[in-house]
């Protein structure tokens, strides 16, 4: 049988299998190395994303000692600065407060006027990759346009954007499970790039405000709202890092599983219509977030589990996504599957904020593949990248034939 094992290839190359094996064993499993009980049923794990009992972080009600935990080495302290501020590692009220200002960008209004540039820049990238007959999809296609749009919407000059993506790889790594003392260092000197990089900006942006999301943060904290300059610095970091690294797996993941079940690209090409179903099929098929953490900050019960206060939850999104107690056939891609209520955005008050946005790009880029680019095929098999946490490939060579 499979195991778990989120630092064996073999488990990497596919963990469902494993997943299939914790899931027949129980609801909830400690995992010694990681010091965290994995959680690996659909119900459980919806459930936990909002049960207000656990929480990204412990520090609005309890010190490290309190909570019996280490506090972060002092030579980390500019990543958990940076991360710490952001609103996916606050509780209510600071997460409520920042969340209310931030998601005035995200409405779906706002995010609708964002089509026609989107439709129009991933056009453009497909046209390129068609006219070099093939490329590398992730770095032609997938990766540039997630964070040109996001980065459009932060007001980020195009001059200032080639750092944003090695920036931002950097300080993921720290997502992963038991990150070495390489990826630290990594993710700490990015983080301090980074974070001086938008302190110029934001003074910049002060003195001639703009039309965008760090103007309007900007006038946000003048008029009162009490959003800090760190706050501010976090959350564009946090939206430019999850603005796109979702979007840029889920794209790769997606293409690759088409390649590997011809039938249905066939299906998809023949009918366009389902690329709104395929967009949400092949985030549950193969999720680009795999595992989301969660504190206990209140003594739970788990089908006659207790998980104590201070505890560490691993909420594993790839098993969820491939539970049969919810999806039919789960291990088949299944691009006509209509009732598909994966959790790959999250859920609770922690649900992505840019889920429609995410939804706009990948929607534009496939269309854009499969009208552009109809012959579309993989020229060599892609290497998985050595990560858990975050599910995706070193790149993916494609001809057009």
């Amino acid at each position: 049988m499979a195991a778990f094992d989120p630092w064996d290839p073999a488990f990497l190359a596919d963990p469902y299998p494993a997943y299939a094996e914790l899931r027949a064993k129980g609801r909830v499993q400690y995992f010694e190395p990681t010091n965290q009980w994995l959680v690996p049923h659909h119900a459980d794990v919806s459930a936990l994303l909002r049960d207000r009992r656990l929480g990204r972080t412990y520090q609005h009600r309890f010190t490290h000692e309190e909570f019996g935990r280490t506090a972060p080495p002092a030579e980390h302290e500019p990543f958990h600065t940076l991360n710490d501020h952001g609103m996916l590692d606050l509780e209510p009220p600071d997460h409520t407060r920042i969340r209310r200002l931030v998601s005035k960008a995200f409405t779906p209004r706002t995010v609708e006027r964002l089509v026609p540039y989107v439709t129009g820049l991933a056009g453009e990238l497909v046209d390129r990759l068609v006219e070099a007959g093939g490329g590398d999809l992730l770095r032609d296609v997938a990766e540039p346009l997630p964070v040109a749009v996001i980065a459009e919407m932060l007001g980020i000059p195009e001059s200032d954007r080639a750092p944003l993506r090695p920036w931002s790889a950097d300080i993921c790594g720290m997502y992963e499970l038991n990150p070495s003392e390489d990826t630290a260092a990594r993710a700490v000197r990015a983080s301090v790039e980074f974070t001086e990089y938008l302190r110029e900006l934001i003074a910049e942006r002060r003195g001639k405000p703009g039309d965008d999301l760090i103007s309007g943060l900007i006038a946000a904290y003048d008029e009162g709202d009490r959003l800090t300059e760190q706050e501010m610095i976090s959350t564009c970091v946090l939206l430019l890092n999850a603005g796109h690294e979702a979007t840029v797996n889920a794209t790769v993941n997606g293409w690759y599983a088409l390649f590997r079940n011809p039938e249905q690209l066939a299906a998809l090409r023949a009918d366009h219509s389902l690329v709104p179903r395929a967009v949400e099929e092949l985030m549950r098929y193969d999720t680009p977030l795999q595992l989301f953490e969660r504190w206990v900050l209140d003594e739970i019960e788990i089908d006659g589990t207790t998980v104590p206060r201070g505890a560490e939850i691993a909420l594993l999104f790839g098993s969820a996504n491939h539970d049969p107690a919810v999806f039919t056939h789960p291990e088949r891609l299944d691009l006509t599957r209509a009732d598909n209520p994966h959790i790959s955005f999250s859920a609770g008050i922690h649900y992505c904020i840019g889920a429609p946005l995410a939804r706009i790009e990948l929607t534009a880029s496939m269309r854009a593949l499969l009208e552009k680019a109809p012959t579309l095929t993989l020229s060599k098999p892609p290497q998985r990248k050595p990560n858990f946490v975050i599910r995706g490939l070193e790149g993916l060579a494609v001809e057009v034939g």
